[in-house]
């Protein structure tokens, strides 16, 4: 099952230039401020920027409540994995996989 698609990462190069884009976008400032994640939350919408240093792309990231067997499931699908299943912290997971048109799909599974 998913909630939807409620977490968008983006890939950026320098935080602090996205960060002010991003708040002038918004019209908000920051819930989460730290050197290596900086997230809005823009009514239900989690928006978030990622210091990459490669830049230039944007995920969406569904929400699921098992992301072992959404995992599984997108693979036996024809997806390809990009990102591993892995906590990203306070018991947050993700992973992400490619589509067969090369589109990159993110699920995230929140602790209960």
């Amino acid at each position: 099952m998913t909630t939807g698609a409620r977490t968008i990462l983006f890939s950026v190069t320098d935080l602090e230039q996205a960060k002010k884009f991003y708040r002038t976008l918004l019209g908000a400032d920051p819930a989460q401020d730290s050197p290596y994640y900086v997230g809005f939350e823009v009514a239900g919408q989690q928006i978030g920027l990622v210091p990459s240093g490669k830049g230039g792309g944007a995920t969406p990231y569904w929400h699921v409540n098992d992301i072992e067997a959404r995992f599984a499931a997108l693979i036996a699908a024809g997806g390809e994995e990009v990102e591993g299943i892995h906590d990203v912290g306070g018991g947050r997971r993700v992973a992400s996989v490619k589509d067969a048109d090369g589109n990159t799909v993110g699920i995230l599974q929140d602790p209960a």
